[in-house]
């Protein structure tokens, strides 16, 4: 058997940065031969093999990158996995390991150096690790060491000083034993990875059309006449929707894309599971690009209803499906109203679109009798997300476009679980419904006050104010805004618990206590058990529950399943006495199971269902009934004013990114190739004529500087790179810009971290600036 590659000991050069053409389509051979080049590097042939025959078919195991779903009527490919995707498994599937002698070698100070790419690639860890205040490295602790700790910890504190975080990657049993424990310690401080990411779209749609999740299937694709992809890069960070759109181009559907980037997954797409794929140039993928500025996208679908409108003033019943908006919805005249009128020079301002490229979209519109309007995180890290989504809810509701095939809306959700934990009650902000099933179910009274979300959080560590942060997957540190504010916070809780397979920056800025618990990934077979090997389950983008297995041996006997770590540590907090069974949940996942279909809607006769070939879909009123479970029944048009982002003279409005070898805070390599950017990463793309406009040339090395509400955030040595994004706009690797975003820098009313408005200017790197700037952050510690 041939056996993995070492662990790199060089860490990121950023002079080695190389700087090519963009790529003009995904995919393709080149995907498949870097997917199997990660593979056999982290995990070698047999490995390798297995996991890939196994990831996302019917018995098989969930992904552990994005949540797009399978199909869950017609055959699937031997191939369910993306480029990405098979990066994602290669890097759970490691036989690296960090062992104790590992975390010998290295001590805190010379990890503070690294980066996450270094520390991501050492391997999995293999033992719990602890280590205590005036300790300089981490050490073994057994087990039952490191549950008396945690438990002796919680209960010496308040449970309003305890936050419990979730990543997405957390499967549904998991999640719905971690709210239970934190609701049985008395705290609704859940917040999630969800916070950061989609939680404009639960914002804007729960009050509008009764449910935070996307009202489509993957059948509806086949149905589709018009479909939008905004503000999202499927080539990278979901790319089977890739096939789905190529498939949906073949029956006719138009493919509108609208983004600030030209992303090479919005043009065409290589399937390497079929000739033209491997052979010919691929298949198109957008009729039509919107180039449209940061930002812009609220006066973008502004303008689409005032011109819809117009046409249906002209033409009546050609446009308003009458019979639905009278029967179904309330708020359509105030928002005739507010759409009567256009102010065409602001919305070319905002846009960045001239009123010709606007017109030519919005007569698709019209023509289109089912259509899908799809959308990612470029439209929910704005301060007026949620204003936007809800602009897109009044654009679908006009046209009828719920509750038949073809159309609705489509929020695609990136980590795998993160809409199935919100599901399971993985939430700051929990119903009352919610909490009065779970006491019923396990006699116990749940807080009704809510809890900290993500940014709530950070502002918590900030302040002092927590003393225990137990984190369930993920990586915390770097995954949040504001990220010198939040080091320097974490460094001062008395205890953080990080429950992971790998290191990550969240384990180095620790508090004064820390404690690392190494658990099962999704491909580690979870067998010890008195009844057997166990399961898990997930939920898709698009509301599907299925089961998820691993079969492959663990890389350490002495890793843990993550509903054994919770059912310890509760043990550990509560007791053996305590009135929920935990025990009983970690020896047999279908006990958790039992307990969710009494608890959660949709759930029932879960063993049963999620056992089925496909598993089972949830229920989905706008989808399934047309109807809305708002709190009047209907849904709402809603109105907003025109708002967009403006930079003032000598600024640019900076969004973050993921390159092609990353998923979240997790890089897998240096290469992102459909943009033509290698061995580097602190880069700034930036259009030509902003560049000279702004007297910097390709390729000079700046520092940048963000302000808001008059207080500046500095990120140092940043390599600016001449690229095709629209016009006073720039874009920076997420995290590495993360610290850029100043904590009140926010989407109203969902809070999520404004990663997609920063307003920055650029100032010449200066030579020591690195050395005041490690000076200071010395000085802070």
């Amino acid at each position: 058997m041939s056996l993995s590659k070492p662990a790199p000991i060089q860490d990121i050069n950023e002079d080695q940065l190389k700087v090519g053409a963009p790529k003009t389509s995904a995919a393709g051979v080149k995907a498949v031969t870097v997917a199997l080049e990660r593979g056999l590097s982290a995990a070698g042939v047999t490995r390798t093999v297995r996991s890939l025959a196994r990831i996302n078919q019917r018995g098989g195991f969930d992904c552990p990158g994005c949540a797009w779903p399978e199909s869950i009527t017609g055959a699937r490919k031997p191939a369910e996995f993306c480029e990405n995707g098979a990066k994602a498994v290669a890097e759970e599937n490691t036989t690296r390991v960090v062992t104790p002698e590992w975390w010998a070698q290295h001590s805190i100070a010379d990890l503070e150096d690294k980066t996450e790419y270094w520390l991501g690639n050492q391997g999995r860890i293999t033992h719990p690790m602890i280590i205590r205040e005036g300790d300089t490295h981490y050490s073994p602790i057994s087990w039952n060491e490191a549950f008396a700790t945690i438990g002796e910890h919680i209960n010496h504190t308040t449970p309003d000083r305890c936050v419990f975080y979730t990543s997405g990657r957390t499967a549904n049993e998991t999640a719905f034993m971690y709210q239970l424990f934190a609701r049985s310690l008395g705290t609704n401080n859940l917040p999630d990875c969800s916070n950061m990411c989609h939680e404009s779209s639960g914002s804007a749609m729960r009050p509008t059309v009764g449910i935070g999740k996307g009202t489509v299937s993957l059948d509806d694709f086949e149905h589709a006449e018009l479909i939008f992809v905004v503000g999202q890069n499927p080539g990278t960070n979901h790319p089977r929707m890739l096939s789905a759109l190529a498939d949906a181009r073949k029956k006719g559907a138009v493919v509108v894309a609208v983004n600030p980037l030209p992303e090479a997954g919005l043009m065409a797409f290589k399937d390497p599971q079929s000739v033209e794929g491997v052979v010919g140039d691929g298949t198109t993928i957008s009729d039509h690009f919107l180039q449209i500025k940061v930002g812009g996208d609220l006066a973008l679908f502004q303008a689409f209803g005032y011109l819809l409108l117009q046409e249906e003033a002209r033409n009546p019943g050609s446009i308003v499906d009458r019979a639905f908006v009278d029967a179904q919805t309330v708020g359509f005249d105030e928002y005739l109203a507010a759409r009567a009128e256009i102010d065409w020079d602001a919305t070319e301002e905002a846009t960045g679109l001239s009123r010709l490229e606007i017109s030519t979209i919005a007569n698709l519109l019209a023509k289109s009798k089912a259509t899908i309007i799809c959308w990612a995180l470029g439209l929910t890290q704005q301060p007026h997300s949620v204003p936007t989504l809800r602009e897109i809810i009044n654009i679908l509701l006009m046209q009828g476009n719920f509750g038949k095939p073809g159309a609705g809306a489509c929020p695609v959700r990136g980590h795998s679980n993160v809409q199935g934990d919100r599901t399971m009650g993985i939430w700051e902000k929990p119903t009352e419904a919610m909490l009065e099933a779970i006491d019923k179910e396990f006699k116990i009274t749940s807080p009704r006050e809510f809890g900290v979300d993500s940014t709530e959080a950070l502002e918590s560590f900030e302040k002092d104010e927590v003393d225990v942060f137990v984190s369930m997957g993920g990586n915390f540190a770097l995954a949040n805004a504001d990220t010198e504010a939040l080091e320097a916070g974490m460094r001062r809780a008395g205890l953080t618990v990080h429950i992971s397979t790998k290191p990550n920056r969240s384990h180095v800025v620790h508090g004064k206590t820390s404690i690392i618990l190494p658990t099962l990934g999704r491909t580690d077979r979870d067998d010890k058990h008195p009844n057997g090997p166990q399961f898990l389950s997930v939920e898709d983008s698009m509301s599907v529950i299925h089961s998820t297995q691993g079969r492959l041996k663990p890389v350490s006997e002495h890793l843990l399943a993550e509903p054994v770590i919770i059912a310890r540590m509760a043990t550990a907090t509560f007791g053996e006495d305590h009135v929920v069974n935990w025990k009983a949940m970690a020896e047999d996942y279908d006990v958790i199971r039992d307990h969710i279909s009494r608890v959660v809607p949709g759930f029932e006769d879960f063993n049963l269902r999620v056992r089925q070939k496909n598993g089972f879909v949830l229920p989905n009123p706008p989808r399934d009934t047309r109807s809305f479970a708002t709190d009047i029944g209907k849904a709402r048009f809603t109105v907003s004013p025109l708002e967009y982002l403006s930079a003032p003279e000598g600024h640019l409005i900076l969004q973050t990114m993921r390159s092609h070898d990353q998923y979240n805070t997790t890089f897998y390599g240096l290469d992102d190739r459909y943009r033509g950017i290698s061995n580097g990463r602190r880069v700034l793309l930036v259009h030509p004529e902003d560049i000279e406009a702004l007297g910097f040339q390709d390729r000079d090395m700046v520092d940048v500087i963000s302000t808001f509400k008059g207080e500046e955030r500095r990120a140092n040595k940043f390599r600016l790179v001449s690229y095709p994004t629209a016009k006073g706009c720039a874009a920076a690797y997420f995290p590495e810009a993360n610290a850029l975003v100043h904590r009140e820098l926010v989407a109203r009313e969902s809070n999520t971290p404004g990663f997609k408005a920063m307003t920055v200017r650029f100032i010449p790197h200066e030579q020591d600036a690195d050395k005041r700037y490690d000076e200071s952050r010395a000085a802070a510690r």
